[in-house]
């Protein structure tokens, strides 16, 4: 079965908006794991908006599941990982004006950076992923990094026309091919939803998605535990 990170950023977000204790973000993370998750994802940004240092530390205590830090390759955060220790780190670029990640790591122009990011993470056991835009050449860079996993940003194809989504789904499906003929593993993520998600589950290879605004959104009207699980049920859909 493809398996689902659910990223739980948001639930820090709205903490942050009061710089309270609530809503509490291991409890999110727990119910999640409870629901099926596969994998928490956090995102410690620069600017500290919403994911803190302090989660990172309890996070990695108490899950269950595997934790997957979502990181700039900047020597502070590196440094943190490094320490803490997570399962994996997916490397991503970083904008502090951005609402949210606008778009893929060019790896292309920072293999040598990445690649150093990438072996002293190998050398503390954690395995890399890299966050990119679905295209041969950054793939290829990839590869040359030594990462271990892909993940494909899913954003052109969830905010595409209809009549450009049948062309994105073939970029992606493309890229997929590419990775897994260089021995990468691919995930992918960002703008998936209940609605969309079919058409990417479907492409074959596919190890996991992470998925985040679309899982916080639905909670607040049907909770945590179902919102986890409406997305399983269509992940389970693809892999019977």
């Amino acid at each position: 079965m493809i398996e689902l990170g659910v990223n739980i950023d948001h639930v820090a977000t709205l903490r942050e908006a009061r710089k309270g204790r609530e809503p509490d973000l291991v409890a999110a993370a727990k119910i999640c794991e409870i629901a099926g998750a596969h994998q928490i994802t956090i995102h410690l940004r620069q600017d500290r908006r919403h994911i803190q240092d302090r989660d990172v530390a309890q996070l990695i205590q108490v899950l269950q599941v595997r934790m997957n830090l979502e990181m700039a390759a900047v020597d502070e955060i590196v440094a943190i990982a490094l320490k803490t220790k997570p399962h994996t780190v997916c490397l991503v670029p970083e904008n502090r004006r951005e609402v949210t990640t606008e778009g893929g790591l060019d790896v292309v122009s920072q293999v040598e950076r990445l690649r150093d990011v990438t072996k002293q993470c190998h050398d503390a056991g954690i395995k890399v992923s890299l966050f990119i835009d679905p295209e041969i050449d950054q793939v290829d860079a990839s590869a040359e990094v030594g990462s271990d996993y892909i993940e494909l940003h899913t954003g052109a194809y969830a905010n595409a026309a209809d009549r450009e989504i049948v062309e994105e789904i073939n970029r992606i499906a493309q890229a997929a091919a590419r990775a897994i003929a260089n021995g990468l593993i691919f995930n992918a993520g960002h703008g998936l939803t209940v609605r969309n998600l079919l058409p990417i589950a479907s492409i074959p290879g596919l190890n996991e998605v992470n998925i985040g605004h679309s899982i916080i959104s639905r909670a607040v009207f049907i909770g945590l535990d179902a919102a986890v699980k409406e997305i399983l049920g269509v992940l389970k859909d693809c892999s019977s």
